[in-house]
């Protein structure tokens, strides 16, 4: 059976919509799960920052990834899960990539890094922006 094409548009806009979503939470569910299986790591990674207790602290990420994550794919709520990803990121990377204290040989990788997290970030505000813009207007 055919589907008209306003129904194929559709669903094949809401597949492409999610696979779109998933990429970009794609790090942030690998992140949280790869802390969860190998929480002494974790809580490692948690002490290089500076970030203490680092129990609480590893799991606070933890749930912030896979929970962020969680809503934005479902849809729930979709709009506080990419807030709370964009500020973790632009925090983790005002924390983690700062280019200018780097020594010359590492500032330009931390550069990178840097301007990568914050496009991330970026793409959250959006996602946030386009779910409560789509809430206001009864689409979703």
């Amino acid at each position: 059976m055919a589907h008209p094409p306003a129904l194929r548009r559709s669903l094949l806009s809401k597949t492409v919509r999610w696979l779109a979503l998933l990429a970009l939470c794609g790090a942030y569910i690998q992140g949280g799960l790869v802390k969860l299986l190998d929480f002494a790591g974790a809580q490692a990674e948690m002490a290089h920052f500076g970030l203490h207790p680092t129990a609480l602290t590893a799991s606070a990420v933890i749930a912030l990834e896979l929970g962020a994550s969680a809503l934005i794919l479902s849809g729930r709520l979709r709009w506080l899960g990419a807030l709370a990803l964009a500020l973790f990121t632009a925090v983790a990377a005002l924390m983690a990539n700062r280019y200018w204290e780097a020594p010359a040989d590492a500032r330009f990788m931390a550069m990178n890094a840097f301007y990568e997290h914050l496009g991330l970030a970026g793409a959250f505000v959006l996602v946030a922006w386009h779910d409560l813009t789509e809430r206001l207007h009864g689409r979703t």
